[in-house]
């Protein structure tokens, strides 16, 4: 019933989460002062300082931005001022001390000594007379304003803000512990206090640069050709912080590797960016073949569908297709939507785009398949409509082609490009089958240092997919190593990552060396390294990272979507539901906050929603590709994306 639900259900409610209050505060560092003032100031421990800047315990300097838990630093700062009066003589009687005419008087022990100097070197006697002070005692109290309030501008994500005040991302996230994944314009977030002078501006005539964990000035030396004292020229305050991990740095302008792995144009979600409510018309296009479906009874309607997997897939598209639709006529967008039933026939196709008038609309979503599609695009490419790829890659790019999935090259080079930003201590060994030795020989040439192993194979010379514990020993170093594994086949994976996780950070008590640290990684996620022989605790254990076109999404993200659709179909949304959700909400804010699909290529950069991101490049003679691709890895059995 629920999959039959899912072709019914027409429209569903649905909401945006938005910034909530924040449990953290911060504070701008000043020359001369300490960590015990500070947290003196803020009614925290020095620990409690300690445990949010872990940097600090190792100096504390000025310029830099501290993370004061909220909790407990919301008590206003109390200043005392003592006026002096004048005195008054007492002369000490038997057993009184200072302490206790400290007490009587309500002064200081200090007090009391600074205006009778002979006490610093004789004790207090019988019969001394002293003079007491007189004080007129007032109290300031201060209210600490320590955070400020800051509205997102267009085009502004984490790492612009975060650089703008002087912070991390992670510091960022810390202060907005409800924060989304991506910032739209009008979301107002928590920032740190500062004056307008000390603020960064983004200059965009530069290039800019996150500084990466264990990075020095050597290790950026050679991967940005720039020495310490130009760092610092072009960042003031860094000769006073130093370097610090998750920092961004202005460099100069580089179209380089490394530059544009430091930082990546950061997406925006276009809810907030709509200028245009006319109506929208758009059309998709999807393989239902409900001709073939038997209505005789429910029981025949299921049979159909475990035997469809067409069927299947279309429906679970549409049903994300249908919940962008109602999202976006929340917000005020008016749209026509025509739904075509290709049949997964190519002759069908030809006949929906000759019996229907397409000239007038906007873009069009899918065919799924790829005859189907590579028809449609080549047909309506006389109207100049643009037609989008949900899952196609390697597709023929007429002009008016998007292809929405990223090609595999591009996770590939994602990945690599990771490995080569953390890898200038590092080890690098690649892992692989026979079938993947082409993929080996081309990681050899990105790392010329990195060992090779194969499967060990039988009398015949064929694989045997499994490698053993001193294949892999051999090849391994004390301290950090990368090890990509090239396979498709699930017992080899199985076999591998389980030998790697007995090594990792194993300690051979018979050696007076730093343990291994191994780092899997592949060029190809596939469903090889997501079998039922698969550990994904020795995943976990081995921080596997991989390149991804789409991130899965948190279940403690509370995304609106995901909420919306359980509840309406009692189900979680699979990757096809939630692409379809996706890149209908992006074609239709890209539509309606630009003059057209092609001109929002070079107005929105980057766009992200649920689990997909969208950058699109336009090939020089052709159309376009998806440049945008995720990081992710392995995190304590939940796979996570890496920030970068």
């Amino acid at each position: 019933m629920k999959r039959i639900l899912l072709v019914l259900v027409l429209v569903l409610a649905f909401g945006f989460t938005t910034v909530g209050a924040q449990n953290f505060s911060t504070h701008y560092v000043k020359k001369g002062e300490t960590i015990e003032a500070i947290a003196k100031r803020y009614f925290v421990t020095v620990f409690d300082i300690y445990k949010l800047n872990p940097d600090a315990k190792k100096e504390l300097k000025p310029n830099t931005v501290l993370i004061i838990p909220l909790s407990k630093s919301n008590k206003p700062k109390v200043t005392i001022n003592k006026e002096l009066q004048g005195f008054k003589e007492h002369k000490t009687k038997r057993k009184e001390t200072l302490y206790s005419l400290s007490k009587k008087y309500n002064v200081e022990e200090e007090d009391i000594k600074k205006y009778n100097t002979f006490l610093y070197a004789n004790p207090l006697r019988k019969g001394d007379r002293l003079q007491i002070p007189k004080y007129k005692i007032t109290e300031n109290v201060e209210d600490v304003a320590t955070h400020e309030t800051y509205t997102v501008k267009p085009k502004e994500g984490k790492w612009r803000i975060a650089y703008k005040f002087g912070i991390t991302v992670d510091e960022l996230e810390t202060l907005n512990p409800d924060m989304t994944e991506v910032l739209k314009a009008g979301d107002v977030i928590n920032v740190p206090n500062l004056e307008k002078d000390a603020q960064n501006k983004i200059d965009d005539t530069y290039s800019y640069y996150k500084v990466l964990p264990k990075e020095g000035f050597y290790r950026l030396k050679l991967k940005l050709n720039l020495e310490q004292h130009e760092l610092e020229a072009l960042n003031p305050g860094l000769k006073e912080t130093g370097l610090k991990s998750g920092m961004i740095l202005k460099i100069p302008h580089s179209n380089s590797a490394e530059a544009i792995i430091g930082i990546e144009e950061e997406a925006v979600n276009l809810t907030g960016n709509i200028s245009d409510y006319t109506t929208k018309h758009i059309a998709v296009m999807l393989p239902f073949r409900i001709h073939r479906v038997d209505f005789d009874s429910i029981s025949d309607t299921k049979k159909s569908l475990k035997k469809d997997p067409y069927l299947n897939a279309s429906l679970d598209f549409h049903s994300g297709v249908l919940m962008a639709i109602d999202s976006l006529k929340s917000l005020g967008i008016s749209l026509k939507v025509d739904v075509y039933d290709t049949r997964y026939e190519v002759s069908e196709v030809s006949r929906i785009i000759r019996e229907n008038n397409f000239e007038s609309v906007d873009a069009v979503i899918g065919p799924l398949t790829p005859a189907s599609f590579d028809k449609a695009a080549s047909e309506l490419k006389k109207y100049n409509t643009p037609i989008i790829s949900p899952i196609g890659t390697n597709l023929k790019l007429y002009d008016n082609v998007f292809q929405s999935r990223p090609d595999d090259d591009l996770l590939k080079t994602k990945i690599v490009n990771f490995v080569k930003a953390d890898s200038l201590e590092s080890n690098i060994i690649v892992i692989a089958d026979t079938r993947n030795v082409a993929i080996a020989n081309s990681l050899k040439q990105e790392f010329n240092h990195a060992k090779l192993v194969y499967s060990r194979k039988n009398k015949e010379g064929k694989d045997e997919f499994f490698v053993t514990k001193e294949d892999i020993e051999e090849a391994l170093k004390p301290g950090e190593n990368y090890v990509f594994l090239e396979t498709k086949n699930e017992g080899y994976a199985s076999n591998v990552t389980s030998v790697l996780a007995s090594l990792n950070n194993y300690v051979d008590p018979e050696k007076e060396e730093d343990p291994p640290e191994i780092i899997l990684v592949t060029t190809n996620i596939n469903s090889a390294f997501e079998g039922e022989q698969i550990n994904n605790t020795h995943l976990s254990n081995l921080q596997f990272h991989f390149a991804t076109a789409s991130k899965e999404y948190s279940e403690n993200d509370n995304n609106a979507f995901v909420k919306k659709y359980d509840k309406l179909y009692n189900i979680t949304p699979n990757k096809r539901a939630v692409k379809g959700f996706d890149l209908t909400m992006d074609v239709v804010l890209r539509l309606v906050s630009s003059e057209d699909l092609y001109a929002s290529v070079n107005k929105t950069p980057i766009t992200a929603y649920v689990e997909n991101k969208f950058a699109y490049k336009k090939k020089l003679f052709g159309g376009y590709f998806n440049d945008a691709v995720y990081l992710v890895k392995y995190d304590d059995l939940i796979i996570v994306e890496v920030k970068q």
